[in-house]
């Protein structure tokens, strides 16, 4: 895909970011409130021009990812979200979120040049998709283009949610205390879930499976009848209402102005469709992504610290992000959350400067590394594919905490609320109270009884290099389960059964990479293997 040259956005984002250089963190300490006040005016027009431009750059990564979908397998991999995490350093849920988004302005023409024109935010695109359609197209750009993103919801209200709902869902920590003793009946429940669910799936994934096995056979607790779902929706109205509040107080914040409409780098008329070329164009959109990314951040931490959502008007931080930013509030927060951790780690900083490491790479690293073992981090990394380096960091965090008797998954609000309605049905057979740990050991003892009798099953050589690959496929970059166990030399050709002559692969890569030329694997698994890409040849 041949995009319009970016020198502009270029020249605007160098602009933005030396004025935001002027402002250090952290901010020196202001007790006089009209100082405040002022302070988080000014930056806010700096985070809003910043944020609308990275917006800009989304909407034109998206249209890329989605013309590059069909043709993901010429490059290696088997889904868009792989390629995105992998070689543009985007998180590969946020990757699918573009796509989507760039297939649902497919057929609404209106919207589409709108969005693409800046004249319409994302989210409030997101916001009236399911209603946009035919002859009421236009008139729903036109309310997209001047009302708030809660009033557009509300105006859409009764039909589906909106496609921003999923990746503003509140996630927690769901932990839970687990005596010694328990500890290898929970950790080997999960590693069974692994096989039943799937062994790609996130570890919420695999607790879930666990805690709905155990209230398919136990009574739901006492509570369950009283479900909280009507004080959430009560909290959610109340907070809808409060928001409504602030919009008209503050005539939708028209004392700040308005943010000039940023368009997105347009594809040229002649837009190429061969993968190598579209490869080339979405790395350049997200080199320029990423330095977007770094001035986010920055700003985005000043204007947490001065509480300027609070001093602007708006109900909290998550509302001023959707109104002001068009962005979610996760991705607002963690790009504040890394740029505050690169202020201790600077030879962080310094590595994403060089691409020497990917914004993805850095995020896990920060997350998970201190001061003393960054550098070894970092020059690892360098060497690493991401969803490895993600899969090893969260390998050592979770000996840790086995190591001290803790259990955590991150998870979303109603897998949280499974668990709790799991805990309590665990209590209720006991017959007495009993502590988390201690529920979440009866949960995957029940788990083990059903499932470990059926994934134990019969072992085949196929299982067993399946079993030596942790169920994973080997292709580099790839995050699926592995579906099958590949000759590296084909088996028509002689290739022998051998372990060392065969490799886990999931379908796509085994059936459409390698069968179809794409992709070439020689050498001697596990570890002496060597991947070839066949860009533009096929082989039968």
């Amino acid at each position: 895909m041949v995009f319009v040259d970016a020198l502009l956005a270029t020249a605007r984002l160098d602009a933005l970011g030396s004025a935001a250089a002027i402002l250090e963190y952290p901010l020196p300490r202001e007790t006089d409130e009209a100082t405040c006040q002022q302070g988080a005016r000014v930056v806010d027009a700096l985070l809003v021009r910043v944020a609308r431009g990275h917006g800009a750059l989304d909407v034109a990564i998206g249209e890329g990812l989605e013309a590059l979908a069909p043709r993901k397998m010429h490059l290696g991999f088997a889904t868009i979200g792989d390629y995105a995490r992998e070689k543009l350093g985007i998180a590969a849920s946020t990757a699918q979120k573009m796509v989507r988004f760039a297939k649902a302005l497919r057929d609404k023409p209106i919207l589409r040049a709108a969005v693409w024109a800046g004249n319409v935010p994302v989210r409030a695109a997101e916001a009236v998709l399911s209603k946009a359609v035919g002859e009421e197209e236009g008139r729903w750009v036109e309310l997209a283009r001047t009302s708030s993103v809660r009033a557009l919801q509300a105006a859409v209200k009764g039909a589906d949610p909106p496609a921003s709902e999923e990746e503003d869902e509140k996630w927690g920590p769901i932990r839970a205390q687990v005596r010694p003793e328990g500890m290898p009946t929970v950790d080997e429940a999960m590693e069974v879930a692994r096989r039943v669910v799937n062994a790609a799936a996130p570890p919420y994934k695999l607790l879930e499976a666990l805690c709905e096995e155990f209230l398919g056979g136990h009574e739901p607790p006492d509570f369950a009848a009283s479900c909280p779902d009507d004080l959430v929706a009560a909290r959610r109205e109340e907070s809808d209402a409060l928001k409504e509040w602030l919009e008209k107080e503050s005539a939708q914040w028209a004392f700040l102005g308005q943010p000039v409409p940023i368009a997105a780098p347009v594809p040229g008329d002649d837009v190429a469709r061969d993968p190598e070329e579209l490869d080339r164009e979405l790395r350049r959109l997200a080199a320029l992504r990423d330095r977007w990314d770094e001035v986010v951040g920055h700003l985005a931490l000043l204007f947490r610290s001065m509480n300027g959502a609070r001093r602007l008007g708006f109900a909290f931080f998550e509302h001023y992000c959707t109104e002001r930013l068009d962005m979610a509030v996760r991705s607002v927060e963690q790009r504040a959350a890394l740029e505050r951790k690169l202020y201790e780690l600077p030879s962080l900083r310094k590595a994403m400067r060089e691409r020497r490491i990917s914004y993805e790479q850095a995020r896990l690293i920060a997350r998970h590394v201190d001061g003393e073992s960054v550098d070894a981090w970092i020059e690892r990394a360098e060497t690493m594919t991401c969803i490895d380096l993600r899969r090893e960091l969260q390998g050592i965090e979770k000996a840790q905490l086995c190591a001290r008797g803790e259990f955590q998954v991150w998870a979303p609000r109603p897998v949280a609320g499974l668990v709790a309605m799991a805990f309590g049905a665990a209590r209720k057979a006991t017959g007495r109270w009993i502590s988390d740990g201690e529920c979440l050991e009866r949960i995957a003892a029940h788990f083990l009884d059903i499932w470990k009798p059926v994934v134990e099953g019969r072992v085949t050589p196929s299982s067993k290099v399946l079993q030596r690959d942790n169920w994973l496929c080997r292709v580099p970059g790839c995050s699926l389960a592995a579906d099958h166990a590949h000759h590296i030399d084909f088996k028509s050709h002689g290739g022998s059964d051998e372990p060392w002559n065969r490799i886990s692969l999931c379908a796509a890569h085994h059936l459409h990479g390698v069968h179809q030329g794409w992709i070439k694997v020689s050498g001697t698994a596990p570890d002496g293997l060597r991947w070839e890409l066949q860009t533009g040849r096929r082989e039968r």
